[in-house]
């Protein structure tokens, strides 16, 4: 089969941040002090490579760019200075923009523009919706849920989570059927995927592939960072079931007292949530590290509005407990925005989407060896059964 070759891939993947590719010639040290490279995987060199001849196919099927967890040692020991690791991350918002059938990952990606215009739009749909139709202002006492109805809320959030599925699941279909539908590939058996399903159980969980990346700069301090996403990755679990499954009980008018498990559990979800975003953050500021070095509008948008959103979730709280009713309900419209802009435009099209894409590529990775597996076994009985 004839190879295609697109001559505008290299400029395509400069413009989703590889500024440095032209730099890079090839010689593999990369790869040779990435600690999650192996014989099956050898990057970044070979997704440098097929940047670099412009084969566009070839790339789409790759499963490698969600291998590499960006820990920065390739960019810093590169010869050439070519930053392969901003390059392999540059790759994964480009396959992000492809994955995404309805093209909006693409414009939230090359456009700062377009990024801060969707975001706006959902506040201001949200404002809007809630300026029209809100429950009655109780002004002597707090009442949130007669200002926000719980039942209104939750049918909301029901809706907006079945559709930002649909996006995101039909996107992450794409994802498998490029990667799996690799020429060469043996028929795979359902019993492949249904024995698969513990390896995406267990990375989703435990995001445990960050302790052995980055192994160059220290074990301890790859340690913190891991730690650091774990904590952030927990706090958001956290919020997100209470709100899903639990939001009549979290969101109440009864103040509960210290010690009752709507407290404590929340106040975790909240401080996991300020701790993780603020300390990534920083380092993105500061920029002393390889991973922080190079960052996209993408990345600073979904830090700042996820922080914003535990933000204004804690000053609702805080207003609540005081007992000032139009405080209450006026930053609580605004937590709502500003959450519903996080999750329409992060989740299914932007920078949240590393979240599914990393474990399911795993998953798909255990999901290919199965059936190679399979395939092996089978091959090795048919003389025999003949």
């Amino acid at each position: 089969m004839a190879t295609r070759v697109n001559l505008d891939l290299h400029d395509e993947l400069k413009a989703f941040g590889g500024k440095d590719l032209d730099l890079c010639y090839n010689c593999g040290t990369c790869t040779a002090v990435c600690s999650l490279a192996d014989e099956g995987s050898a990057f970044p060199r070979r997704i440098m490579h097929l940047i670099q001849v412009g084969a566009t196919e070839r790339l789409k099927h790759s499963v490698e760019p969600w291998l590499c967890y960006y820990c920065g040692d390739c960019s810093a020991q590169c010869p050439r200075g070519a930053n392969p690791g901003e390059a392999m991350m540059a790759t994964r918002r480009h396959l992000i923009s492809r994955y995404d059938w309805t093209g909006l990952s693409r414009r939230l990606y090359l456009s700062n523009a377009w990024n801060i215009t969707a975001v706006l739009l959902v506040m201001l749909s949200v404002v809007g919706l809630f300026a029209f139709l809100h429950g009655p202002v109780v002004l002597d006492h707090v009442a949130l849920n007669t200002f926000a109805p719980v039942h209104w809320i939750e049918l909301g959030d029901l809706v907006m989570g079945g559709v930002l599925s649909f996006f995101l699941l039909t996107n992450a279909a794409r994802m498998a059927t490029w990667i799996l539908g690799d020429v060469g590939m043996p028929a795979i058996p359902i019993s492949a995927f249904v024995r698969a399903i513990p390896e995406f159980v267990v990375n989703f969980a435990t995001q445990k592939r960050w302790r052995r990346c980055g192994t160059a700069q220290g074990e301890a301090k790859q340690n913190r960072r891991w730690l650091t996403h774990l904590i952030l990755v927990s706090g958001y679990l956290t919020m997100f079931v209470l709100i899903v499954f639990f939001l009549k009980w979290f969101q109440t008018d009864a103040v509960y007292p210290i010690y009752n498990p709507q407290r404590w559990i929340g106040y975790y979800a909240a401080a996991a949530l300020l701790y993780g975003t603020v300390v990534f953050a920083i380092g993105r500021w500061r920029k002393r590290d390889e991973i922080d070095k190079f960052s996209a509008g993408t990345d600073w948008m979904f830090l700042i509005l996820l922080f914003l959103t535990t933000l204004t979730g804690l000053l609702v709280n805080f207003f609540r407990l005081a007992g000032w009713p139009l405080a209450t309900y006026s930053v609580y419209v605004l937590h709502l925005a500003i959450d519903a802009a996080w999750l329409i435009v992060q989740v299914p099209f932007g920078k949240w989407s590393h979240f599914l894409y990393r474990p399911f590529a795993l998953y798909l990775v255990k999901v290919r060896e199965l059936a190679e597996k399979a395939a092996a076994a089978d091959a090795e009985e048919a003389p025999a059964a003949a």
